[in-house]
């Protein structure tokens, strides 16, 4: 166990990863700003596109919980985002009382358009590490996710 004050390699690397959130956060702050979007709107589209890539059915409900929002506030987040053409509402095909969040190919356009650039300096920087490298950055990145995630989720 780290104690206060403790300024070790692991230290410096929990400092760098801090540095990278929070870079990529201001990002998101502008892309957000230029789309007429608040931020808790790119993460609700992140939220989103993560559920679609792993095949999972996004409700109101799986966003409420991805961004720790109330009914309420996640109503808002659809609204706005289905208002700017950026999320769609559709009835479950297999179950008509669930609506599912579809994310509009606009808003996969618009994110690309920003957001492409900077995924691909950073996955060119990944393709210049070998297969160990790789796979010790997953193992990191994995157990810090899983070190931050709260264990009521």
């Amino acid at each position: 166990m780290m104690t206060r004050g403790h300024e070790g390699p692991e230290m410096e690397i929990f400092h760098l990863l801090r540095a990278v959130t929070v870079e990529y956060g201001l990002r998101q702050a502008e892309f957000a700003a230029e789309h007429g979007m608040h931020v808790t709107d790119v993460r609700a589209l992140i939220c989103l596109l993560d559920a679609e890539r792993a095949g999972i059915d996004a409700t109101a409900g799986f966003l409420g919980a991805g961004l720790g929002l109330n009914s309420a506030g996640t109503t808002g987040v659809v609204d706005r985002l289905e208002r700017l053409g950026l999320v769609s509402r559709a009835r479950d095909v297999r179950d008509r009382r669930r609506v599912l969040l579809r994310v509009e190919d606009r808003a996969k356009e618009l994110g690309w358009s920003y957001f492409g650039p900077l995924i691909d300096r950073t996955v060119g920087v990944l393709s210049g590490f070998d297969e160990r490298q790789t796979a010790a950055v997953r193992l990191f990145l994995t157990t810090a996710l899983d070190a931050l995630t709260p264990r009521d989720r």
